[in-house]
């Protein structure tokens, strides 16, 4: 995938507050109609990234072209093209959801009748044709996100800018919103989305950008980065504390890996190559050796300890402005 047909690309671009650096050398390209996932903890740079790739930023050095057109000769052709839904719902609280989506629309330059027609259009597609005519300042945190997504569908975007647009919503608003996401993606348009949230990029993104002191340190399919912290896992829980050291012993011996015992949940853990074939071989031998098991399971590497292998912190904690090799 070229430059020229990405639908965002950008290379070194780095932006400062005073002191303190936003972004330090950042890289990026999303191919078309994909969906790339930015993750990272708060402080890392994403938002600013995304706010300089939607023309609302400028950035120190660095270029950046999204949709085809760079963002700085030419932010008009850039809007034109692009959707972003921030991190906080930009709905006038004051109108109707239908009064909102009428709005937005003729800002976008559509007739009056279009306006109308697509509104109804949005309002139906997001579950929101029932409650139309409320004011959006009694809609729930869920029912505002949702109408935000759908304004900045007005027109149908090629690139549309997620900034951690789940970030308070109960579970049944985010499964409804990764939906639309996916519903969006099938129909040809480019998601870029920043997240605090694994789950959310292991279900949505087809790549994962990790985003760590203002630049990517590292980027692959979510399989990808599972497999830096290295092989599938077996872990066990003995009945008798008395036989964790035969046990170890006896895991060892199967799988030829190391062992790692923690004796206050009486559990024992090794990585594996074949998966089933090694845990079948392991529960013979755990039995021939009379070792009782409460508990076993094949287990592979999560999100979560792929991103705190990468950068030495989870993606929701506190962050440390420390180099970190990729």
């Amino acid at each position: 995938m070229t430059d020229e047909t990405s639908a965002v690309v950008a290379h070194g671009l780095r932006k400062r507050y005073g002191r303190t650096s936003a972004l330090d050398g950042f890289d990026l390209t999303v191919p078309a109609g994909s969906v790339c996932g930015l993750l990272g903890p708060n402080g890392a740079g994403k938002t600013t990234a995304v706010r300089i790739l939607t023309t609302l930023l400028r950035f120190d050095a660095g270029h950046a072209r999204v949709a085809g057109h760079d963002v700085t000769r030419h932010p008009d052709r850039v809007r034109t093209a692009i959707g972003l839904t921030g991190q906080y719902a930009a709905v006038d609280e004051t109108l109707s959801g239908r009064q909102n989506l009428v709005l937005f629309a003729r800002l976008r330059h559509l007739p009056a009748r279009v306006a109308r027609r697509r509104a109804d259009e949005l309002l139906d597609q997001f579950g929101l044709a029932d409650a139309a005519g409320r004011s959006a300042g009694t809609y729930s945190g869920g029912m505002r996100r949702r109408l935000d997504l759908a304004a900045s569908l007005i027109t149908t975007p090629r690139v549309l800018f997620l900034d951690e647009p789940t970030t308070g919503l109960d579970p049944r608003s985010r499964n409804a919103l990764w939906d639309a996401v996916r519903s969006l993606v099938a129909d040809g348009t480019t998601v870029l989305l920043t997240t605090q949230y694994l789950e959310e990029a292991d279900q949505l993104a087809d790549r994962i950008c990790v985003v760590d002191a203002g630049r990517v340190v590292a980027e692959g399919t979510s399989a990808e980065l599972k497999s830096r912290i290295g092989a599938d896992r077996v872990e066990l829980v003995v009945h008798h504390a008395a036989q964790l050291a035969a046990a170890a012993g006896v895991v060892e011996r199967v799988t030829g890996g190391p062992v790692t015992v923690d004796r206050e949940i009486r559990q024992l853990g090794a990585p594996v190559v074949d998966r089933i074939t090694t845990l079948a071989a392991l529960l013979r031998a755990l039995q021939d050796a009379a070792i009782v098991v409460e508990d076993v399971v094949l287990r592979r590497p999560t999100l979560d300890e792929a991103f705190l292998h990468i950068t030495g912190h989870r993606a929701g904690g506190p962050r440390e402005r420390t180099e970190v090799s990729a």
